[in-house]
């Protein structure tokens, strides 16, 4: 194997009429472990190992794959950015006889009395050694990204001669413009590799095939994506490494949401490997919010966890996905019901944890209800019941659970999805009380459209808790479009104001009635401080209430 670095500065040059050996790259989609350093170390070095047994020449691993991504203010600790540097030397001495692309945070020195500059580096290891380390060109700085907060830019292209081929290097968001491409062939790159940290949302993969056919358009040159998978607080990684040849032909899929050791062969121009087709809308969905759950419990060594079941459309899909991301005997389900509860809410639940086999409590709330009504009776003189007694009895709920919590060490999953969080439709230290909130980036349109989706695979819901209306059943009679538009409706206007960023007089104008679209913006307005506490969850959309959603509580301002 012959490896040699190309000078930047070398024209392109045509290599049609040379005839290349295969070059056999593999693609490490693995799920590691954000700061477990000597944990991540080991296994890159496994993977590089079992690439190199089954023949390939090169190994490339995702955008700061070494420490985990993002690692956000860690980057700000010096100890941190040294246990990187420590992390990558033992690295280096466990590859061997193959190449590596590792994605780590790199320091180099500033001038004097300056502090270190830090970059978003991806580094070539041979033979134990670091043979050069390239700097992001491109850093991302909107949505859930900060990277201008960490890095600083990097500014030249590298690419490398491997076995006669001209390798180039690109980190993730390089990719989205067309001048670090552009850079890259004009140093005379055969194909470009690319390490990514992308996170998923429902329209990303095609957003990320769009944009990569694109530059590979530009540049005539086949471009390889590397990419994470599992799940990083509210982010998901989907898997889905792919190579586009110079044509846009798809050369190479790997599955989503699962880890893989890609094999890829570059020959007389052209990538191929295996083509796994991507999942379809409500199983990607799915999956995300799977992976999403069982790698926050795992990850954080939360023995399981546990849910207010109440015999609703919302709770019946949490429980599905919780069941299904840990298994049924990390699962404890608790039913708390009141005098507002139906017999059919008390059915359902009582089916749906004996379909899934799941640990199952039904613990009245009514005892303890009655007796903080007496307690703030003489408080409450004179007035009528409404909300304040709606909540009391949610939060009774919460207790409840977040008792068992402690007890046993089972983290809560909330059961709330987006449309609730968007208006308010939610009780601060009560349904909101929990370690997750796995649906809060789900509308409740999708809730119901995933429902029948699980339901397809295996009937674990009752088909009456999806077909009948929704209530949270804490008054005679509740309903929930009692108090909300159509949720049809509402979910549409909370997509466009929320994910798009259109203003309301766009929304009306889009069709809308105005009653509604002043309604549900003006909810969406007042309730920021109810969001601002409640739990992480899963990134599922472009927008959700999370890293990317960073609005003021306190602000006058509102359009007209």
């Amino acid at each position: 194997m012959s490896l040699s670095q190309s000078p930047v500065s070398q024209s392109p040059v045509s290599r049609s009429s040379v005839s290349l050996p295969p070059l056999r790259i593999a693609v490490a989609q693995v799920n590691l472990v954000l700061g477990d350093l000597v944990g991540n170390v080991n296994r890159l070095a496994e993977e590089a190992a079992r690439a190199r047994d089954a023949g390939a020449a090169i190994i490339v691993t995702p955008e700061l794959g070494l420490c985990g991504y993002p690692p956000e203010d860690l980057l700000f600790r010096r100890d941190f950015r040294l246990a990187c540097s420590d992390a990558l030397m033992a690295l280096c001495a466990k590859v061997d006889g193959i190449a590596m692309i590792v994605g780590h945070p790199h320091v180099l020195p500033g001038a004097e009395g300056e502090p270190d500059r830090l970059f978003n580096a991806a580094s070539l290891i041979r033979k134990g050694k670091i043979v050069h380390s390239y700097l992001k060109q491109r850093l991302p700085n909107y949505q859930v990204f900060d990277e201008k907060r960490y890095f600083e830019t990097g500014h030249k292209p590298f690419v490398f001669e491997l076995d006669g081929t001209k390798i180039g290097v690109l980190i993730c968001e390089d990719v989205w413009f067309p001048q670090p491409v552009a850079a890259a062939v004009k140093a005379g790159a055969d194909i470009i590799v690319v390490p990514n940290a992308s996170p998923y949302d429902m329209q990303k993969l095609e957003t990320r095939y769009e944009v990569v056919k694109k530059r590979v358009a530009e540049s005539g040159v086949p471009i390889l994506y590397a990419h994470w998978t599992g799940g990083q607080d509210e982010l998901v990684f989907d898997g889905a490494s792919f190579g586009i040849n110079a044509d846009g032909a798809v050369g190479y899929q790997d599955r989503q949401f699962e880890e893989s050791l890609g094999l890829v062969t570059f020959a007389n121009g052209r990538l191929s490997g295996e083509i796994h087709p991507p999942l379809q809308h409500e199983e990607s969905v799915y999956r995300a919010l799977v992976v999403a759950l069982r790698d926050y419990v795992n990850k954080n060594a939360f023995p399981g966890v546990l849910l207010g079941l109440s015999g609703g459309v919302d709770s019946a899909l949490t429980l599905a996905i919780a069941v299904d991301a840990l298994g049924a005997k990390r699962v404890r389900a608790v039913m708390m019901p009141s005098e507002y509860t139906a017999q059919i809410s008390l059915d359902d639940s009582r089916e749906m944890a004996a379909i899934h086999g799941v640990a199952y409590d039904e613990i009245a709330i009514t005892p303890v209800f009655d007796a903080f009504k007496r307690a703030l009776a003489g408080a409450f003189i004179g007035r009528p019941e409404d909300t304040a007694e709606e909540n009391i009895q949610a939060r009774v709920r919460g207790t409840m659970l977040m008792g068992l919590s402690n007890k046993f060490g089972a983290m809560v999953v909330t059961t709330g999805n987006k449309s609730e969080m968007a208006v308010g439709y939610s009780t601060l230290y009560g349904d909101m009380a929990g370690g997750y909130a796995i649906l809060k980036d789900v509308s409740k349109t999708l809730v119901y459209q995933l429902c029948r989706w699980r339901n397809a695979q295996s009937r674990v819901i009752p088909d009456r808790v999806i077909t009948r209306p929704p209530s949270a059943e804490l008054r005679p009679d509740q309903k929930d479009q009692d108090s909300l538009p159509a949720y049809a409706v509402l979910d549409q206007i909370v997509e466009m104001y929320v994910e798009q960023d259109m203003a309301p007089a766009e929304i009306v104008a889009a069709g809308f009635a105005e009653a509604d679209v002043s309604r549900v913006t003006r909810l969406l307005k007042i309730n920021e401080y109810k969001r601002r506490q409640s739990p992480v969850g899963a990134k599922i959309t472009r927008r959700g209430f999370g890293k990317d959603w960073r609005y003021p509580i306190t602000s006058k301002y509102w359009p007209k």
